[in-house]
């Protein structure tokens, strides 16, 4: 999956797989987490917020479940 670089204290790269619905969140520390069945919508609404970090905490985690790949 192709992750675009976003400008966050937090997050490396964000990632959308729009077949299988998972977004691809890489985190400066390394760690990449795939949030599944997510709306195109709420990856799109994340990747226009003005903060990516904020964005995914109050929209994502907690939502979405998700796994740790890396």
């Amino acid at each position: 999956m192709d992750r675009t670089q976003v400008n966050s204290s937090n997050i490396a790269s964000i990632g959308y797989d729009s077949h299988n619905h998972i977004l691809e969140v890489e985190f400066h520390n390394g760690s990449i987490y795939h949030y599944l069945n997510v709306p195109a919508s709420i990856y799109d609404e994340l990747m226009e917020a003005n903060s990516h970090g904020k964005y995914l905490n109050s929209m994502i985690k907690g939502t979405y479940q998700y796994q740790r790949v890396n």
